[in-house]
């Protein structure tokens, strides 16, 4: 029997889950959900519904995993906690200061449901945190660097976006060729926030909207741009669609360790991923975990997890037989 995905937000990665629920053989998409009215939500699938958010709570046994495709600036601390009382449920949720907390509530809500609830999937954190691991494990002495970029950070561009008098922006992360050049090197530089990245934002204002108001704004804006030297321009919504409708991204994962007596030889890890189309490749990555969350669910476990939580089967398809045959 196929695993059956609920779609909570019919937005870039609403439509990103819509093509990895497709593209997976043991996964049928059942509904997407949407606070929008479900007349004006156009879905590839045919002959599935789009019903309102607000008539979720009827689908409780026909949803095996719900995915939240909402923005981790104001959806997600909200949203994840509330639907994971209900339902199985899985989100992206980027915003690294807040894991921890993010994690209590909704371990609070999934232990209280009887349900299974993981948040923070993706590539980072997800990905980028398992090679982060797996790294320290290997070479415990030894420093991290994660970079990201050149791309468009979805969750940077929705903490704009959610700025009263903008309209509509995009905001690139940046890596600094100086300090890439400088790990590569297995110097073990220590580098600050703000020597790392830059931050580049086009924002489309509203009709009477403060520039210097929202520029100040976003240039505060805690967790996501107060530590990096971050540039804003106001541009047209026409030039946005033409010059920056891509969805591109990526990073590196880093770590320099040293072994020997003596500390004499150096070790680099380095973990890249180049992306197309991040909204698509992060949803690949959630429908992988929905695998997972069905099956703790169906072994009787209950509460939040993330991805460091899984074992590396519980995301394919295939038998442990085939793993070790073709993967080991």
């Amino acid at each position: 029997m196929k695993t059956r995905i609920g779609i909570v937000g019919y937005g870039n990665l609403g439509r990103g889950t819509e093509l990895a629920v497709a593209a997976a053989k043991d996964m049928e998409l059942a509904a997407v959900f949407t606070r929008r009215s479900p007349e004006s939500v156009h879905i590839l699938t045919p002959n599935v519904p789009v019903v309102h958010v607000d008539e979720i709570e009827a689908w409780q046994d026909k949803i095996d995993v719900l995915i939240l495709c909402g923005g981790s600036a104001t959806d997600l601390p909200v949203q994840t906690p509330h639907f994971a009382r209900m339902f199985n449920v899985i989100d992206s949720f980027d915003t690294h200061a807040r894991i921890p907390e993010h994690f209590a509530a909704v371990d609070a809500a999934a232990k209280e449901g009887g349900k299974v609830g993981m948040i923070s999937v993706g590539w980072d954190p997800g990905l980028f945190s398992l090679n982060r691991v797996y790294a320290n494990a290997i070479l415990p002495d030894g420093r991290d660097y994660t970079f990201w970029g050149k791309g468009v950070s979805q969750g940077h561009s929705d903490a704009i976006r959610r700025i009263k008098g903008v309209k509509n922006a995009k905001q690139y992360t940046i890596p600094c060729p100086d300090a890439l050049e400088a790990v590569r090197s297995g110097s073990q530089p220590e580098l600050t926030t703000r020597q790392k990245h830059t931050r580049e934002c086009f924002v489309v204002l509203e009709d009477g909207a403060d520039a210097a108001a929202v520029e100040q704004q976003i240039k505060e804006m805690p967790n996501y741009f107060a530590d990096y030297d971050t540039t804003v321009h106001f541009i047209s919504e026409e030039e946005l669609l033409k010059e920056h409708a891509g969805m591109a991204h990526g990073g590196f994962v880093f770590r320099c360790g040293k072994t020997g007596q003596q500390k004499e030889h150096t070790h680099i890890i380095e973990y890249r991923l180049t992306l197309d189309s991040n909204p698509e490749f992060t949803t690949s990555v959630l429908i992988a975990y929905a695998r997972a969350v069905k099956r703790l669910y169906d072994e009787g476990q209950a509460g939040a997890k993330t991805v460091l939580d899984i074992p590396p089967a519980y995301l394919c398809a295939q038998s442990g037989e085939e793993l070790r045959a073709h993967f080991l």
